[in-house]
Parts: structure tokens; sequence; C-alpha cells
């Protein structure tokens, strides 16, 4: 799916109403999510596209928006108390994509909604993610981490004047506030979520809030999410929540912005998954084509022998200095040396012989001799190590070396013919732990 793509969007009735709603990916788990962005329009920004498609990997994901939001009806003349309301659209969308129990992904303004949710309908809540929420935002004499009545007027006068603008964007975005098509995207956004009336209408029903009652009742196993440098509301009352639910953990986030979507969204999405499924995902290796040598000191055991410890760690030592700046001189990468050998890569077969070819003859100078081993594959990135079976089998060849030889595969020859490389054939061989026969070249001009 593009990013400018997006799932078709249904309606659910409640009542005489519609919930616009989305379903992508497949679970278990199912995961809904609600407010953060309005359905239609989410998908206009490639960021949000990646962070919802990264959600529906790991889950099915259900998007709705609230009624007065988005692409949904306005409530009814004589609505029902807002969390109320809230938690009676989310149940019409469950049932009307047939799950039973969901985990609930909350941001800002709809944390509220997805307390209430837990504590009053635990049977359908299997997992509760809430991110910058709080159970009550204007301190009071019993809840003195909340922020002054006069900071949350000023918020409301705020909103009531920016909303639909994109000063905003920089206000709550500030990892994308220097994007001037991000800000206009976000400014249609708000615009189209809700009337600049309606926004200043939620804002002060949202701070008006209070649901230290509910949050002993939350059965779900909750986390909570927060970045260390937003403050409205500030990282204490993620703390609070943590301490009042009885099965929640905190992870405090880098960042400033009042959403996880844009500013480093793989470290919450790495969190949200382990969270969800018990594993964290791992990501996929890089992968790319080089050339693997292998070389091995031969007779080391009897060389090591026969001069002790001490003198044998001596000339360990000078094999790896010389190893080192002759991989450097051809351009390749040491990646580890191997106790009496290296492994190494290069972007290209002719520098790895060229490599193999000086080393031979530098150590034997050091009355060091070698055996090397070439083979050119798809190899995989791992933290500075490299795997895969191109891997392997570079180690294999360079075990059917004997002294001084230096063993290539067919694949290597193949791409070094026309250079001043000449080789001779060395028969087929039988490479232990790889399948079939492998047909070896032995390097004569390097």
């Amino acid at each position: 799916m593009g990013a400018g793509v997006q799932p078709e969007t249904r309606y659910a009735w409640l009542g005489q109403d519609r919930i616009a709603y989305q379903v992508l990916g497949e679970g278990p788990p199912d995961l809904v999510m609600t407010g953060a962005v309005t359905i239609d329009v989410a998908w206009e920004d490639p960021g949000v596209a990646l962070f919802l498609r990264s959600l529906a990997s790991f889950s099915r994901l259900i998007l709705f928006d609230r009624r007065s939001t988005g692409a949904s009806d306005p409530p009814p003349p004589d609505p029902l108390p807002p969390w109320e309301s809230s938690a009676e659209e989310l149940a019409v969308v469950l049932d009307e994509v047939g799950s039973e129990r969901a985990a609930i992904l909350a941001e800002i303004d709809t944390t509220p909604a997805a307390i209430f949710f837990a504590g009053t309908r635990p049977e359908r809540t299997s997992a509760l993610i809430l991110v910058h929420a709080s159970a009550k935002y204007v301190a009071s004499d019993d809840y003195p981490i909340g922020i002054p009545r006069e900071a949350a007027e000023a918020l409301v006068a705020q909103v009531d004047q920016l909303w639909g603008t994109d000063a905003m964007a920089a206000m709550y975005v500030p990892s994308r506030a220097g994007d001037e098509r991000f800000r206009r995207w976000w400014a249609k956004l708000l615009r189209t979520g809700a009337s600049p009336r309606a926004a200043r209408a939620l804002l002060r029903t949202v701070l008006e809030v209070d649901l230290r009652p509910i949050l002993p009742l939350v059965q779900a196993p909750t986390l909570v999410l927060h970045r260390r440098d937003f403050h409205v509301p500030p990282v204490e009352h993620a703390r609070f929540l943590v301490e009042q639910i009885p099965d929640a953990r905190l992870a405090e986030l880098p960042g400033a912005d009042m959403s996880i979507i844009w500013d480093t969204p793989e470290v919450a999405l790495d969190l949200i998954e382990e969270f969800l499924t018990g594993v964290r995902r791992v990501p996929e290796p890089a992968r790319v084509l080089a050339t693997v040598l292998f070389t091995d000191i031969v007779g080391s055991t009897e060389r090591a022998a026969r001069l002790g410890d001490r003198r044998w760690r001596e000339l360990l030592g000078a094999h790896d200095d010389l190893a080192r700046r002759v991989v450097e001189e051809f351009q390749g990468q040491l990646v580890k040396t191997t106790g009496d050998g290296i492994l190494a890569t290069f972007d290209g077969p002719g520098r790895g012989i060229g490599c193999a070819a000086a080393l031979r003859d530098e150590l034997g100078g050091l009355g060091l001799r070698i055996r090397a081993g070439l083979h050119t594959g798809e190899v995989e990135l791992r933290d500075g190590d490299v795997g895969g079976i191109a891997v392997h089998l570079a180690a294999r060849v360079m075990a059917t070396a004997g002294a001084g030889e230096i063993l290539v595969s067919r694949t290597v020859r193949d791409l070094v013919v026309g250079a001043s490389i000449a080789v001779e054939d060395r028969g087929s061989h039988a490479l232990k732990g790889i399948e079939g026969a492998w047909q070896l070249f032995a390097v004569t001009r390097a």
C-alpha cells in the first residue's frame, strides 16, 4: 500500500448515527486506534501511512473517527456524557468488525475514553496503550501535579485562535516544524478533524476530566508512553497513572512531539509490538553482495607449542597488525581476526584475491604460511559482523586449501575473467555442511 493509498472507509451504525472506520492487517491481536488522526486525511502523509502500516504488520488494526470528527456523523442533540458516548462508539465498531476483545491505543484527548472503556468493559479490553495521558489535567488541592487553571484557560484560548493554522504544527510537532508541506497538511488535518468551535468544546471537556476513581478498576495490562520533553501534560501525569493502574508500566521516549507518529516512531513501534505480542522484532539484516576472504595459519598449533605462549602471542600480534594494514590497502573491511587467521570482505573479487596474495607473501617473511579461501555472494551485515551462506562457503573453500594456496569458488573465477589474475582448475569438491559439489580454482597469478 502506498503512502497516499488508504483502506476502504466503511460505516458502523449506532442508532441513527454512522461511525466511519477502516480495517487493515490481520490479527491476532486486534488493535483499535482512534482520534490521533482522522482516517480519510491520515493517509495523505507518508509518516502516518508508514506508522499505520507498521502497526498493521503485527495486528489487525481498526481505525475509526469519533462522532463529530472526520467522516463520522455529529453527536445526537441529547448525547450521553462524553466518555460513555465514546465507549458506545468503540463498542459498536468492534461489533461491526467481529472483534470480541481488542487492545486500545489512544493519544492525548482520546485517552480518557480509552481508560473509561477499559475500566467499564474489561471483558472487551485485552490491553491498553496510553500516549501523553492524564487522569486529571487541571491541578487541585489533592492533585498538585496538575496544570494551573490559568494555564488551562490559556491553552483553550490558544486553540480557539490557532486551530486549523500551520502555527500549531510548530508548537505541537516540533520535529516537523521546518517542513512547509507537513505544516500545511497538519493544518488541513485539524480543519477536517473538527471545527474550531468543536475543538474548543472538546478541549474543555478533556480539561475537566477526573478519571482517578476508575484507574484501580483497569484490569488490562497497560503501557504508558510519554515523551520526556512534552509538557501538556508533563511526565508526572504518566507516572501517576502507572502508580494507580494495577498492571501498568511506563516507557519514557525521546522528543517533544505530541504524537508518537513522526519523531523516532520506530522506538514506540518496537515497544508496542513487544507489549502486544511478547516479541520485539529483530530488524532484517542488511544484505549486500561482497567477496568474503578467510585465511588461516597452517600448522599453528605445532608452531605455538614450539615457540611458547609469549612468543606465539607476539607473533600473532604482528600477524594481526599486518593483516589490518594489508586489508586496508586493498580497500577491504577487516571483519575480525579468528585467533590464527582473518575474516575480511571486499566490494570486488579482484581486491580480495590481491589482498590474499599480499598477505601470503608478507606473512611468509615472518615465517608464517597461510591458506586462503574466497567466495562472492550475498552476505548479511550484523552489527559489525557478517553472516549468511556466502560466509560459510568461503570458510569451507579455505579449509580445502593447502599451505600457501589461495582457493576460490567458481563464482569468483567467473567474475575475474579478463583480468590479469590466473587460476587453475582444482576440480569438484564436497564442502562440509554445504549441499552439492563445488568447483574450486587455485590462484596462480594475482
